[in-house]
C-alpha cells in the first residue's frame, strides 16, 4: 500500500525542471525526492544521476532511499530493474542503462569533475561550498542537465540561497508545523530546547537575520592539515573532549587533542550512533584504558550528568572527567559575570587557530561541523551539527593553559 503524499509533495513529483526545496526537519523532503529520483532513473534510458551532499554519510542516507524505492518496485512489478553488479555504496546499475552515483562533495567538488550528468541531487545543499558549485554546474552544461536542492536553510548566502531568487528554479518551502505527521506537543518541546532563532531555522525552515559563522573557511583551511589516522599520543597533557547523543539518538563523538608546547593537536576522532548512555560510558572507560588521558571534558549541564555522575563512581576515571556546564557564565577577576561558558569554549577554540596553536584532522565530517556553528543576535552559538565541535571545544578548554589547576567537577551520588 503506498504512502499517501501531502499536497506539497505531489507538486514536487509533478514539477519539472530545477527545483529548490527549504524546510523544517522530518517533513518529508529527502522521502519525496527519492520516489522522484527512482522514477527518473527507472522511466529514463541512460541517464546519469548525481547524488552528492557535504559528507558521504549525508549523500549516502539520501540515495539509499532511492535504491529502496527501486528495490519496491521490482518487487511490486515483479520485472528486474537493477543490473548486475550489484549496488554499492557508491553505484546503482540500471538495466536501462542509466546509473546513479553517490559520492560526498568535499570541499572542491573535485572528484566529481569527471562526470557528465543529466540530473544533480544535492542534499543539505546550504552547506556545500562555493568551490563545489563551481566545480560541478558545468558538469550539466551538455545535457542541459537538471538540478533538485534540498535542505534546511543555512546563511543568506551562496549558491543556494540564491536559487530561491532565480527563475530557472521551481521553488519550495515547507515548514514542520505544516507536517500532519509532527505533533504539536513534539514541537513545544522544541521551542523550549532551542532558541527562537533556532527553532526558525531548523523546524519552520526560515533563513534568519543576524547569524553569522563562527570558524571561516579560512580558518579551517588553517586548521584542519592533518592525516586523520587515530594513534597514541605523544604527551601526557592530553585531554578527551566527548559530546552526547539525547536518549540514545543522533551522534556522540569524542576528540581527543595533545599539548606539545604551544600546539593543541588532534590524536583521536570517533562517532557513535544511537548509543545507549551507558554504551557511551563503556566507550570512554575504554579509550581511556587505551589512550589514558589527562582529563575527560563532559557537558555537566546537558545530556552528560547522567553519564558524568556514572564516571565519578569509576575507579578509572573519577579522578579525570571534568564537568564543563555549557549553561554556565565564566566570572571575571571582579567576581563579574562574563559569556556563557559554551561561547568562551568556543572562542578559545577560534583564537587558537588564529594564533597558529592548534591542528585538528582533516575529514569532512569535522568541516562541516565547524563549518556550521553559527553565532546569534543575541550572541550564543549553535550549531545544526555541533557535536564535533563541541567535542573539541571541551577538550581544547582543559589544554588551553601549560601549567592548568583545574578543580575537578564533582556531583552528589546517592
Amino acid at each position: 500500500m503506498e504512502m499517501q503524499l501531502d499536497p506539497w509533495q505531489v507538486k514536487v513529483m509533478e514539477t519539472k525542471g530545477n527545483m529548490v526545496l527549504r524546510s523544517g526537519r522530518q517533513v518529508g523532503k529527502s522521502f519525496i525526492i527519492a520516489k522522484k529520483a527512482a522514477e527518473y532513473a527507472m522511466k529514463n534510458e541512460k541517464k546519469l544521476i548525481m547524488v552528492i551532499a557535504f559528507t558521504e554519510k549525508q549523500a549516502n542516507l539520501l540515495f539509499s532511499k532511492i535504491l529502496h524505492n527501486i528495490v519496491m518496485e521490482e518487487k511490486f512489478s515483479k520485472r528486474k530493474l537493477i543490473a548486475k553488479p550489484k549496488p554499492t555504496k557508491h553505484v546503482i546499475n540500471l538495466k536501462n542503462g542509466s546509473e546513479i552515483y553517490c559520492y560526498a562533495a568535499g570541499d572542491t567538488g573535485y572528484g566529481i569533475m569527471g562526470y557528465t550528468i543529466d540530473l544533480l541531487i544535492a542534499d543539505e545543499a546550504a552547506w556545500i561550498k562555493e568551490e563545489v558549485w563551481n566545480s560541478i554546474v558545468p558538469a550539466l552544461a551538455v545535457t542541459q542537465g537538471t538540478m533538485w536542492l534540498l535542505s534546511t536553510p543555512f546563511i543568506k548566502e551562496g549558491f543556494y540561497f540564491d536559487c530561491f531568487d532565480d527563475d530557472a528554479f521551481t521553488s519550495f518551502h515547507q515548514s514542520s508545523e505544516d507536517c500532519p505527521r509532527i505533533t504539536e506537543e513534539f514541537l513545544d518541546r522544541m521551542k523550549k530546547r532551542f532558541t527562537s532563532q533556532q527553532y526558525e531555522q531548523m523546524y519552520k525552515g526560515e533563513f534568519v537575520d543576524g547569524f553569522r559563522r563562527v570558524f571561516t573557511d579560512d580558518w579551517i583551511e588553517r586548521v584542519c592539515v592533518l592525516e586523520p589516522v587515530n594513534r597514541k599520543p605523544i604527551s601526557d597533557n592530553t585531554a578527551l573532549g566527548v559530546d552526547i547523543a539525547a536518549l540514545g539518538e543522533d551522534e556522540s563523538t569524542f576528540e581527543g587533542l595533545e599539548r606539545i608546547g604551544d600546539m593543541l593537536t588532534q590524536f583521536h576522532h570517533e562517532i557513535t550512533e544511537k548509543t545507549l548512555p551507558t554504551q557511551t560510558e563503556d566507550k570512554i572507560i575504554d579509550l581511556n584504558v587505551i589512550l589514558d588521558f589527562w582529563r575527560i571534558g563532559i557537558d555537566s549541564g546537558g545530556m552528560g550528568i547522567g553519564v558524568l555522575a556514572h564516571l565519578l563512581r569509576e575507579d578509572s576515571t573519577k579522578r579525570k572527567v571534568v564537568g564543563l556546564d555549557n549553561s554556565k557564565r565564566e566570572i571575571d577577576a571582579d567576581g563579574k559575570e562574563k559569556i556563557m561558558k559554551k561561547e568562551a569554549m568556543y572562542y578559545n577554540l577560534k583564537e587558537m587557530g588564529e594564533r597558529g596553536q592548534l591542528q585538528l584532522f582533516d575529514t569532512p565530517e569535522i568541516r562541516a561541523s565547524l563549518r556550521s556553528i553559527q553565532i546569534e543576535e543575541n550572541g550564543k552559538i549553535n550549531g545544526r551539527y555541533a557535536h564535533i565541535a563541541e567535542g573539541l571545544i571541551r577538550a581544547a578548554e582543559l589544554l588551553k593553559e601549560k601549567e592548568l589547576n583545574i578543580k575537578v567537577y564533582s556531583i552528589p551520588v546517592r
